[in-house]
């Protein structure tokens, strides 16, 4: 269930950054880490930090609901 919910997040967060016309890399230098560290984001391969959530949902203007898929 765990995995299901972080691919889910990951599936929302890239079509958000692809809304905007930025590349992983463009994210990844917005938050000072590496591209591939980012890429596991939208890859559901790592949890998301809360603080990290929190930067997410007031960059692209969505809740972290909508990012957690507990709303559409």
């Amino acid at each position: 269930m765990e995995k299901n919910l972080l691919i889910g997040f990951g599936n929302r967060l890239k079509k958000l950054r692809k809304e905007k016309g930025l590349t992983q890399q463009n994210m990844a230098d917005m938050m000072g880490i590496t591209m591939r560290n980012y890429q596991r984001y939208e890859y559901g391969d790592i949890n998301v930090p809360a603080t990290t959530l929190n930067f997410f949902a007031d960059y692209f203007g969505v809740t972290a609901d909508y990012l957690l898929g507990r709303e559409q």
